[in-house]
């Protein structure tokens, strides 16, 4: 059921457009505290422009995004990312070639002094710190000391909502987090989504998978040629009803949920 309070971000009249093209087009959309929305559409719809607007990627040509208050419309990335919002894209932004403490710590390094002078990476620091991460969200990696090539896509995944929360985020965007993932691990990743939800932490969720969605949204909304086109309730939800409001076969049926 999704949770009657205040939104933690609201984005209202929200345009992008890339010369010619309009790829978002006067959105409104909010989500609120331990809420997870859906956002939907096929590609191109807009659905990737948006998160990038409200993560500052992208900075919007109208409209206003704001985050706990305070407007964050033309903030750079890094400023967004430091009031609490985390974008977990589909490739991750994980460094292969780190263990998992690095990753955790990927920008924000932990160093201490060698010999009283000699800055190195606190290896063992980060390694401790991220560990208690993960045993905060029940995940377990036998070895902390492994690069992440070593290790399976739902563990990068894991390691990836690790580092948002240990860094206090206040909202998660996930973008495709089931994809190409076997079974078990999309399994653990709804379950991590769960468990964000449970911490009253807000997700905005990404997919084309209806599974998941149905298994984790508290509401869907639809974009469609920039667009929000629908906006369902868990309630009221269906595979059936979200695909055609997908591919724009139910603006004129009986079950429309139109905004």
């Amino acid at each position: 059921m999704t949770k009657q309070i205040n939104p933690v971000l609201t984005a209202r009249g929200v345009s992008k457009h890339f010369g010619g093209l309009t790829a978002v087009d006067e959105v409104d959309f909010e989500v609120s505290a331990g809420e997870v929305v859906a956002l939907l559409g096929d590609n191109g719809a807009g659905k990737s422009t948006l998160i990038k607007c409200i993560s500052g990627v992208y900075r919007p040509e109208q409209g206003k995004v704001v985050f706990n208050g305070e407007d964050i419309t033309h903030h750079a990335p890094a400023d967004i990312r430091s009031r609490g919002i985390e974008t977990i894209y589909q490739d991750l932004a994980l460094a292969e070639n780190l263990d998992v403490g690095a990753n955790v710590f990927l920008g924000k390094e932990k160093t201490r002094r060698l010999f009283g002078l000699i800055p190195v990476t606190d290896d063992n620091y980060m390694r401790e710190e991220a560990s208690g991460a993960l045993d905060e969200l029940d995940i377990h990696i036998p070895s902390l000391k492994q690069k992440l090539v070593n290790l399976s896509g739902g563990q990068r995944q894991a390691v990836a909502i690790a580092r948002a929360m240990y860094w206090n985020a206040q909202l998660v965007i996930m973008d495709e987090p089931t994809a190409a993932l076997g079974v078990p691990e999309q399994r653990k990743v709804l379950a991590l989504i769960r468990s964000l939800r449970e911490g009253d932490i807000p997700v905005i969720l990404i997919s084309h998978t209806m599974h998941d969605v149905m298994a984790v949204a508290d509401r869907m909304v639809v974009m469609r040629r920039g667009r929000i086109v629908a906006n369902i309730t868990r309630a009221d939800a269906s595979e059936e009803l979200i695909v055609r409001h997908i591919v724009g076969s139910a603006e004129n049926g009986e079950n429309a949920v139109m905004i």
